[in-house]
């Protein structure tokens, strides 16, 4: 399979995680990414059904869109849900290839509300 030609990919995180990752100038990822082994990543066409399926309900998100020609080789595209290809990042990532944070809210459905640049 041909990885998708993704100049963003995008990663939802709570935000008092997000913070520490600030204060430290890096992300070492969630619990979840620290067990898998690597740090979990979305494309902007998957990552609304990323938010449904692993973050459905939880409030004081934010939304990290990285580039992805800033993570050099250590970002891998595997196949996950579905077959599709996933972005995983294989090491920690540098804040300095984080291009937006954006925060993301629940709205009165209890379904989170996307910044305006995701599709």
């Amino acid at each position: 399979m041909t990885p998708p030609a993704a100049a963003l990919v995008f990663k939802i995180c709570p935000a008092p995680l997000w913070r520490k990752a600030e204060a430290n100038g890096v992300f070492f990822g969630a619990p979840v990414d620290v067990t898998d082994g690597f740090i979990h990543f979305s494309t902007a066409e998957q990552v609304r059904e990323t938010a449904r399926r692993h973050f459905s309900g939880l409030a004081e998100l934010k939304l990290v869109a990285v580039a992805t020609e800033a993570l050099g080789p250590a970002l891998k595209w595997e196949p996950s849900r579905g077959g599709d290809l996933f972005p995983h990042l294989y090491g920690p990532l540098p804040l300095a290839a984080v291009r937006r944070v954006d925060d993301l809210p629940l709205g009165a459905d209890g379904v989170h509300i996307f910044p305006d640049h995701i599709p």
